[in-house]
């Protein structure tokens, strides 16, 4: 499935309640009250992570398969090989070929996708709660035995290749910043290599290549199976046990070093854009690693700076300036949330302007927002403002009637952490973060040279002015 969906099925995750609150609608809610979701989590003896969650908002059931393998571990001189095997898993296994898995789904009036992302591959189903066993049993055997011939391959290669040129080649602005900025900031080539896929790779890549990169990342003791609705706990554990539990145990998955060394200058690029209409300038940032109390502290910036109409650089650049119409960026931006992700990644920024803005310009209204945090201790009132913001951010990933935000903390956390009920604890990661601590934040990891910068010049044509009344 195309890589950009996953947002858009984040995005759709509708307004339910999230588990372990009951039945307390959203706007309701005391300040007080916590996340707490109710989890039973186990792993099988051949590695398989399991997270059961209970709920009864609806009599509907969520499956999420989580695999240790993402874009940036693929192999050398195969770019876009992880997204193309996500796109082979769904072309058939064993005991259920090619249209049985959708087809299964949507008889049954359900909803899927997968997605490929920086550190994970993941596949999900939303489905009536009696249909989990079907569910069950279709993951199992893709699991165990996809299907993966000449046929298949030379098929996927084609509808992959025709992604890369109609949604990366053929569009305005193409790579950037989602690409062209990761490798631009990043010097390790696990972190900074063209992840969608150049073609000529895409297309030279083999059965053997494709059964090989299966055998050694689509394999229990590096996946996490997430099962969350309207579940009986000993019975959805019986059939995990039943439909994975035969599956042998595999030796570990060898990932290799995909660690940044600190940015000690400021970098630049830019290019010219066919396509593009506007002038575009994106920056961005290495992070604290995840899960430090300086990563919560860069959550809670992330929002102070870029987050709704009453973030800094909004203000700056659109409000005050007339700079930009709108400004988008976040931690891990756009592929995912700040949660999603384990090892380097960037805060990042962007947004296109008027021809008749300078660089020099923006760079000079950039930097005033960005050393007025540095410099200066943040209120009281607007670190609240931020835990308010991310709280609701939280929430609302959370609160979708398919559990798709749901079922994807639950899975990082038990895949990166092994640990799903770290999820109730993010919300005091927050709380803990003080004014002192978002300086020091600030100070260390918004500086110049830990910053990198691309832009794009305009290549399209620009539409001619208009003549005046009269005009020959």
């Amino acid at each position: 499935m195309k890589m950009k969906r996953w947002m858009a099925a984040l995005a759709l995750a509708g307004a339910a309640l999230p588990l372990g609150l009951a039945a307390t609608p959203a706007a309701a809610r005391g300040a007080a009250q916590k996340l707490s979701v109710e989890t039973q989590y186990f792993t099988l003896p051949n590695g398989l992570r399991v997270v059961l969650a209970k709920d009864s908002i609806s009599p509907t059931v969520t499956v999420g398969v989580y695999y240790g393998i993402g874009f940036r571990i693929e192999p050398r001189e195969r770019t876009g090989f992880a997204h193309l095997f996500e796109h082979l898993l769904f072309q058939g296994s064993k005991n259920a070929p090619k249209g049985v898995h959708i087809s299964t789904i949507s008889n049954a009036g359900g909803i899927l996708n997968g997605s490929t992302r920086y550190d994970f591959t993941n596949y999900f189903e939303v489905v009536p709660s009696n249909a989990l066993e079907r569910m069950l049993w279709l993951e199992a055997d893709r699991m165990a035995s996809p299907v993966i011939n000449d046929e298949v391959l030379k098929n996927q290669q084609g509808v992959v290749g025709n992604e890369v040129k109609v949604n990366v080649l053929n569009q305005p602005y193409s790579t950037w910043p989602w690409i062209d900025l990761p490798m631009l900031a990043n010097t390790n080539w696990y972190n900074s290599h063209n992840f969608y896929g150049e073609l000529k790779e895409i297309e030279a890549a083999t059965v053997a290549d494709a059964r090989q990169f299966h055998d050694a990342f689509y394999k229990p003791s590096n996946a996490v199976l997430v099962v969350a609705g309207d579940i009986d706990y000993a019975a959805t554990r019986a059939m995990v046990e039943k439909y994975f539990g035969w599956m042998p145990k595999a030796a570990p998955v060898k990932l290799p070093d995909i660690s940044e060394p600190r940015q000690t200058e400021e970098k630049f690029r830019s290019r010219v854009d066919k396509l593009a209409p506007k002038p575009g300038w994106a920056a961005g940032y290495h992070v604290p690693p995840r899960g430090t109390p300086e990563w919560y502290a860069m959550g809670l910036i992330d929002q102070m700076l870029v987050k709704g109409q009453d973030s800094r650089l909004y203000r700056k650049l659109v409000a005050e300036t007339g700079i930009a119409g709108e400004v988008g960026g976040g931690i891990n931006f756009p592929l995912g949330t700040m949660f999603n992700y384990q090892g380097p990644m960037l805060w990042s920024f962007n947004f296109t302007h008027d021809a008749n803005r300078s660089r020099d310009e923006i760079k000079a209204a950039v930097d005033s927002v960005i050393e007025d945090l540095r410099t200066k201790p943040v209120s009281a009132e607007e670190l609240a403002r931020a835990r308010t913001k991310m709280r609701s951010s939280l929430y609302s990933t959370i609160d979708g009637t398919g559990r798709i935000g749901l079922i994807d903390l639950l899975a990082v956390y038990a895949l990166f952490d092994n640990d799903p009920a770290k999820v109730n604890g993010i919300e005091d990661g927050f709380a803990k973060v003080t004014p002192a601590l978002i300086q020091k934040t600030a100070q260390e990891y918004l500086r110049p040279t830990n910053r990198s910068i691309y832009v794009i010049d305009p290549g399209a044509a620009q539409p001619a002015a208009a003549k005046p009344a009269g005009a020959k």
